[in-house]
């Protein structure tokens, strides 16, 4: 693994961004916590998030990251645009970020925190709040909405994602037969993931049978797979914290005439959102698109929540980038923009008409939507 995925430059830029979004806000500093921003603002990728990391970046001067002192070695290989003070197990993040504050000279201050993130706790911000004398700011979704546009450093690493993502998936569908272990599947869709060059994902492989379809976020188990029930992929590689998921059906055996039909449905629906996914239109409307070839099929009468959503940085326990989900759903105002990639879901299960889905990982260019992962997505019956 790489021990900075991006550039020098792409660093700066994106902390020059920050600042000037600081500035336009009249704040002198912001503190950040959101494993994903953090990431995204330094480069730093380990398994260390479990615990609170603090990034300080006053305006005009050099972040400082702040975490437990262990982590030294790892900060100082891989981050080279904010210096690291570490803090020992006696004491918390925040009561060393207070004084680095008082060292930068932020003490009375305006101040911006993100208030959103799983990255930081309520007990922990009242703490740091309560040693640190500065005028609080809410700051929660700047970063993340910087995310939101892929730049050509990015796009590279979801390309190479989504290879792996393939591999992986190819393995899970050849080792799905009927009598086969949940556990061997699983062990083959893993051991092919990582052959391919991937990166421990922050979510999943989900595999699991169909009986199991409702419980959204379990995998394997230690059952063994039948002709008749179909199986449930949903999984994807991961290339230094970049994610790019797909999702498949596999019937063993045979696939019913209707779930066939159905499979007709879903792929023109997903054709449809790709057709909407241009520059400039709401999310609702891609949606919507989705929406009417569903509706077209005699399918009026079924909805989803969304049709998709962003996905890019994925920490663990998650590939959504965060503890929330930014959706292409029928009340969104999100505006599509070149850059932005997409989980996207065509999802018709529990019709009354036949069962299918797929899923696949899309990246918005300047020629148009492109699928990134490459798995047969029609009919796949083993």
């Amino acid at each position: 693994m790489d021990r900075n995925p991006f550039s020098e430059a792409e660093i700066a830029g994106r902390l020059s961004k920050v600042c000037t979004a600081l500035a336009e806000r009249g704040l002198d500093a912001a503190i950040f916590s959101a494993p994903e921003n953090i990431f995204y603002l330094t480069g730093l990728d380990h398994w260390g998030y479990f615990a609170p990391h603090f990034l300080i970046i006053p305006l005009g001067g050099r972040p400082v990251l702040v975490t437990r002192s262990m982590e030294k070695v790892t900060i100082e290989n891989q981050v080279k645009a904010a210096d690291f003070r570490g803090h020992s197990d006696s004491e918390t993040a925040a009561d060393l970020a207070a004084r680095v504050l008082a060292e930068l000279g932020l003490t009375g201050r305006r101040i911006g925190l993100e208030h959103w993130t799983s990255g930081l706790s309520h007990g922990l911000a009242l703490k740091l709040e309560a040693q640190a004398n500065a005028k609080w700011s809410d700051v929660s979704g700047l970063v993340d909405r910087m995310r939101l546009v892929k730049s050509a450093e990015e796009q590279a690493l979801m390309r190479r994602a989504a290879k792996v993502t393939d591999a992986a998936a190819g393995a899970a569908i050849a080792a799905i037969s009927e009598g086969a272990a949940e556990q061997e599947v699983a062990a083959q869709c893993v051991a092919a993931m990582i052959r391919a060059g991937g990166h421990a994902p922050g979510f999943g492989p989900f595999i699991r049978p169909a009986a199991r379809l409702g419980e959204e976020h379990t995998t394997w188990g230690d059952g063994i797979y039948r002709a008749g029930e179909p199986v449930f992929v949903e999984l994807s590689g991961c290339i230094s914290r970049y994610h790019a998921p797909l999702g498949r059906l596999i019937r063993i055996g045979s696939i019913k005439d209707e779930d066939a039909a159905m499979a007709e449905v879903t792929a023109k629906a997903f054709d449809a959102v790709l057709k909407a996914l241009k520059p400039g239109v709401k999310a609702r409307d891609v949606y919507g698109a989705w929406q009417g070839a569903a509706d077209e099929a005699g399918l009026s009468h079924y909805r989803r929540h969304h049709c998709g959503y962003l996905v890019g940085i994925g920490q663990p326990p998650s590939w959504t980038g965060g503890n929330s989900v930014t959706g292409l759903r029928h009340d969104s105002d999100l505006e599509i923009e070149t850059g932005m990639s997409f989980h996207i879901l065509s999802w018709l299960m529990g019709t009354g008409r036949g069962d299918h889905f797929i899923s696949n990982t899309v990246l918005l260019t300047d020629a148009g939507a492109e699928v990134l992962t490459r798995t047969t997505a029609g009919s796949i019956v083993r």
